[in-house]
């Protein structure tokens, strides 16, 4: 992509010249306009990021007097074959002489384009975590009536030729982190609705900062690992179908497809992580100050149910893991002070540990209110809290675990990484 600016003058408007690629719905009949928000480069602009503006370009002119031009400002040059997202028209975009209308500040167009990309961000994670639970609500109906093989423990339905698959522990296994990844992420995603909410509503500067900069740690969590684990969904999806999970005729191969996308959109993965280690730990002013703050909220939950045997070897588990947490931004922070590389070697999995902890934190939660209406409720309403309880059990004893492999992971430096010269990542007899 590169695109060009030139300020016009006379009624404020700038022309706009190159050309866009991977324009999710960039050209449609939907509507009868469709306007593009644009980074592009003034003549006399300072080079690299401090350089670009932020641009507002529509698809068709809108006259002086209301009217629209039927002249089209911008030219769509083809449409993207992709694996997946067929119902998207992912189009290349060339702007020639196009009009534009500046955003902003010139010059200032990345930050103001933040602004888009953060709540984008969002609609991503969320996008993840419908993936996870539409794979979930097609597993699960399918478990609970296709039948293969006996219960290892002795046949269930004994007078059936086989027992349901969703009586093995492997497929149990299966649509537990289904089911434990799609509302634990529900929850986090409402906890980031709500932060919007009080954004839009800030009466002062001082709040709308504040709700920020908790909502700017959360948006690389939500963005990178739901969709990592929207990809998990999707695979567990095709895996209880067994050969039916591969073929087209029950969707699942189409859900594994659609999904691959969430990780690429709004930056991939690698670019959420180092956002999440760079700009939200690192580099505050002092480092790690969102981290702490967030950090002391799980402690002091942790510490209020450390008394209660119900909840204490969630509090015991989420306490201990906090604190290395804590430990493990600090100890990032002291290695790259003198290896700049440890913080891209480190990224990954710091990211993933955040989200697991992240997680961890709303289980926890779900659990402490499930463990105080449980005893009272009856019907369905007993089955409901009976139900998240065992679900935050297993996230605890089965999911949760993996955050210790990817803190060890986090520490293992850049050497191991960047050790091996670019010609041997293959051999070559011939070389």
């Amino acid at each position: 992509d590169s695109i060009n600016a030139e300020y016009m003058g006379e009624d404020g408007t700038y022309r706009l010249f190159g050309n866009k690629c991977f324009i999710s719905c960039g050209d449609h009949d939907w509507t009868d306009n469709i306007i593009h928000i644009v980074l592009a480069r003034l003549p006399d602009a300072p080079p690299g990021t401090r350089g670009i503006s932020l641009f507002l370009v529509p698809k068709y002119v809108v006259n002086a007097d209301g009217t629209v031009s039927d002249k089209l400002n911008i030219i769509t040059s083809g449409i993207e074959s992709k694996m997946g997202i067929h119902g998207s028209a992912t189009a290349s975009l060339v702007y020639e002489d196009s009009v534009g209308y500046l955003i902003g500040r010139q010059n200032n167009g990345l930050n103001h384009m933040f602004t888009f990309m953060n709540f984008a961000r969002i609609g991503t994670a969320l996008q993840g975590l419908g993936t996870i639970e539409y794979a979930f609500q097609n597993s699960l109906p399918y478990c609970r009536d296709r039948m293969s093989l006996r219960a290892l423990s002795g046949k269930k339905e004994p007078d059936q030729p086989a027992d349901r698959i969703i009586y093995h522990p492997d497929v149990r296994r299966m649509l537990l982190i289904q089911k434990a990844f799609a509302e634990g992420g529900r929850s986090m995603v409402y906890e980031a609705a709500k932060l919007a909410d009080k954004l839009m509503l800030a009466d002062s500067d001082s709040k709308r900062n504040a709700i920020e900069d908790e909502l700017g740690l959360l948006t690389p969590v939500l963005k990178g690992c739901l969709t990592e684990w929207s990809i998990e969904g999707a695979y567990y999806g095709q895996q209880v179908y067994g050969g039916h999970g591969y073929i087209q005729a029950n969707g699942m191969e189409q859900i594994a497809r659609d999904a691959r996308i969430s990780t690429l959109y709004e930056g991939t993965t690698g670019i959420q992580a180092l956002d999440m280690i760079g700009r939200k730990i690192l580099t505050t002013k002092p480092p790690m100050k969102l981290q702490v703050k967030y950090a002391k909220r799980i402690l002091r939950f942790c510490a209020s149910n450390l008394s209660d045997p119900k909840m204490s070897p969630y509090a015991r588990k989420l306490g201990r893991l906090t604190v290395r947490w804590l430990w493990l931004s600090a100890r990032i922070l002291a290695v790259a002070a003198r290896d700049r590389e440890m913080v891209g070697s480190a990224s990954y999995d710091f990211l993933m540990y955040s989200g697991y902890i992240m997680m961890a934190f709303h289980w926890a939660r779900m659990a402490a209110v499930a463990q105080a209406k449980v005893g009272k409720a009856t019907g369905p309403d007993r089955d409901f809290y009976t139900a998240k309880i065992q679900t935050a059990e297993f996230y605890y004893a089965y999911l949760l675990p993996r955050a210790d492999a990817h803190a060890k992971a986090a520490l293992t430096g850049s050497k191991v990484m960047l050790q091996m010269k670019e010609e041997n990542f293959i051999c070559d007899a011939d070389r």
